[in-house]
């Protein structure tokens, strides 16, 4: 390679390093300040697939990545937040909104103050400042976002400049020209360079700072693009990997939306070059035209295949293989990394993980009173099982949370994982109270020894309130209900008042040797264990009473 070209890969390399980071960086601002936003929008689509489509076009405009939204889709369905006929909207639109960056691109062309050496610098200065001397974390995100934009800009202006001496040269030239003469090639050349990067956006951008030299044709460009479409769907292909059927066959969808459109717009592209206008395909394509053409190629797709997205739905459902099945209660339902990539649905998920975990520890509550009371062994077993999976769920909800604390939570996101992290302890306490009943009564059975009529009165009695008061508990948790919340509050005093009358009590027939000394031990023990699930039922709805 000569010393020409080696510069020309080594500036090229750094204006795509730069482009990618600044887009990310954007992207990472814009996520934070319309977090909680972009969740309150994508629930809009479960009541109008259309709005569905307009969603996801803006969300992939704020992320900058059709790749990472169909990702976030497949994330969705895997953890059943939504199902594939309201995923295939946001799938559609995620390609609309892909076509953003080229335009911020083209802004070079058709907007001559937004030039990259006249507005990259004064962004970069700007948003700078925003993030070193500004306190308030609103203008700090829309510094970041700034600098974002910059660093991008900066990144666009090295690759134009990088490719530039390539416009003289024959060689290029050529490559492009059986490009476009060879629409096979062309598809193939988008795909695979798409695929690399996993973001069409970036590799438009790409495109668009070579036509920046004038070395990319008209039919170059349109065959390009149509494999760009095709290879932003391998990150979603690969994110179906072990995920459930639905989620593969969002996967699918994406895969068979881009596939179709680009296949038959390549057969249109090919005969309107061939047949209708043979000159216009060798002319030089500029950054604009590449904005136009990609825009409009991902609009008409959308508008033709929308009257078709349920077929597509039945045809992915059909092609995509048995996924994972949730046999285990253990393994969690709602928990899925790709959903990180909108932090307010996270923590959404984590909550309802966190529930079927209550309801999991509440049912153990049950069986153990009906183990101690009735010496239940069917039960006593049902509790020792479950309880193993409640310890395993409770060890990948709380490492779930923490890698969610590290991507782009804002304070008050990170006040509720911290707030939820107490609230799996206290849910996984409750189960380890309910255990240590069940091995009561298990002693209870190998002595041979049963509670005197009164204190098994007693023990119904105190039993029957706490399991009452539990349950409020979890309703609570589930609803966001103050006045379930109230009723725990009014329960686990009425408990404590109970467990040191009963205890009195006890210790009182003791003395009187009306119970005998190994009997009394397991009655006030399960006392002690059931006063604590109470106090646990209340802690977990404090974050619920704060809020009044």
């Amino acid at each position: 390679m000569s010393a020409d070209y080696f510069s020309v890969l080594i500036s090229f390399a750094g204006g795509l390093g730069l482009f990618l980071y600044g887009m990310n960086i954007m992207a990472s601002g814009l996520q934070k300040a319309a977090g909680s936003k972009m969740k309150k929008l994508l629930e809009i689509l479960t009541k109008n697939k259309f709005l569905g489509v307009l969603i996801g076009a803006f969300v992939t405009a704020i992320i900058q990545s059709s790749s990472a939204t169909t990702v976030m889709v497949v994330g969705f369905v895997n953890a059943s937040l939504m199902t594939l006929r309201q995923a295939v909207g946001i799938i559609m639109g995620a390609n609309i909104g892909t076509t953003a960056t080229s335009w911020i691109v083209s802004s070079a062309e058709w907007a001559e103050y937004l030039k990259p050496e006249v507005l990259a610098p004064i962004a970069v200065a700007v948003g700078a400042a925003m993030l070193i001397f500004s306190k308030r974390n609103n203008i700090k995100q829309i510094g970041e976002i700034i600098v974002g934009f910059g660093i991008l800009f900066i990144g666009i202006e090295m690759m134009t400049n990088g490719v530039e001496p390539l416009s003289h040269s024959p060689v290029f030239k050529d490559i492009f020209r059986e490009l476009g003469e060879n629409p096979i090639l062309g598809v193939l050349a988008g795909a695979v360079v798409t695929a690399i990067i996993q973001s069409s956006s970036a590799s438009v951008g790409i495109l668009q700072s070579l036509a920046f030299s004038g070395l990319v044709t008209w039919n170059s460009a349109i065959y390009i693009i149509m494999g760009q479409n095709i290879g932003t769907c391998v990150t979603a292909m690969l994110s179906g990997i072990g995920a459930s059927k639905n989620a593969k066959g969002a996967a699918y969808i994406h895969l068979l939306f881009n596939v179709i459109g680009s296949v038959f717009f390549s057969i249109l592209a090919y005969l309107f070059f061939a047949f209708v206008n043979t000159d216009i395909g060798n002319t030089p394509i500029n950054l604009l035209e590449i904005s136009i053409a990609h825009t409009g190629f991902n609009i008409a797709n959308t508008v033709i295949m929308y009257p078709f997205s349920n077929t597509l739905v039945k045809i992915a459902e059909k092609i995509s293989v048995r996924g994972k099945a949730v046999d285990d209660e253990s393994e969690p339902v709602h928990l899925d990394d790709r959903i990180m990539e909108t932090p307010a649905f996270a923590i959404q998920n984590c909550m309802r993980e966190i529930v079927r975990m209550a309801y999991m520890a509440y049912d153990n509550f049950r069986f153990s009173v009906d183990a101690i009371l009735n010496k239940n062994e069917e039960k006593i077993a049902k509790v020792l099982k479950r309880e193993k999976s409640i310890d395993k769920l409770q060890k990948a909800i709380t490492q779930y949370m923490v890698k969610l604390c590290s991507t782009n939570i804002n304070e008050g996101e990170k006040n509720t994982v911290m707030s939820l992290f107490h609230t799996v302890n206290d849910i996984e306490r409750i189960g380890d109270h309910s255990e240590n009943i069940v091995e009561l009564a298990q002693f209870m059975i190998q002595e041979n020894i049963r509670f005197s009529n009164m204190a098994y009165d007693e023990m119904q009695k105190i039993c029957g309130e706490c399991i009452e008061c539990v349950e409020n508990s979890v309703k609570a948790l589930e609803n966001v209900d103050i006045e379930k919340a109230e009723l725990v509050v009014k329960g686990e005093a009425t408990i404590d008042y109970m467990e040191k009358e009963f205890r009195a009590k006890h210790i009182e027939r003791l003395a009187k040797l009306e119970c005998d000394t190994t009997t009394g031990v397991a009655f006030l023990d399960t006392l002690t264990n059931i006063e604590r699930i109470s106090d646990h039922a209340l802690n977990v709805v404090q974050g619920i009473l704060k809020r009044k």
